[in-house]
């Protein structure tokens, strides 16, 4: 009986959906953006902004200001969504302050 019971709350653990993450400064990222590991705040350099949108030195990835992928900052600062949330991954979601 308490083979099973265990059993069943491993289960439903695993069914539940995936959750988001908080900022820092306590704003919750997107849970369509993000797992529980792969947002962060950018380090200096990780994201440059030129005039045709958000450029990213550690993957090459040039990332266009209407792309999906970049979403609204809820506290004014630089985030960036990479896979496992290493700086050489591939971008999930850049979260940007208004007006940049």
């Amino acid at each position: 009986m308490l083979r099973t019971l265990s059993g069943a709350m491993a289960l439903a653990v695993l069914c539940l959906p995936a959750a988001a993450h908080n900022a820092p400064s306590g704003w919750s990222y997107s849970a369509a953006c993000c797992d529980s590991k792969d947002c962060h705040p950018a380090a200096p350099g990780e994201v440059e902004t030129t005039l045709g949108g958000y450029f990213i030195p550690a993957t090459r990835e040039m990332i266009p200001f209407s792309d999906r992928r970049v979403k609204p900052s809820g506290d004014g600062t630089l985030h960036r969504c990479s896979y496992s949330g290493f700086p050489a991954a591939g971008t999930i979601c850049l979260y940007v302050p208004a007006g940049s």
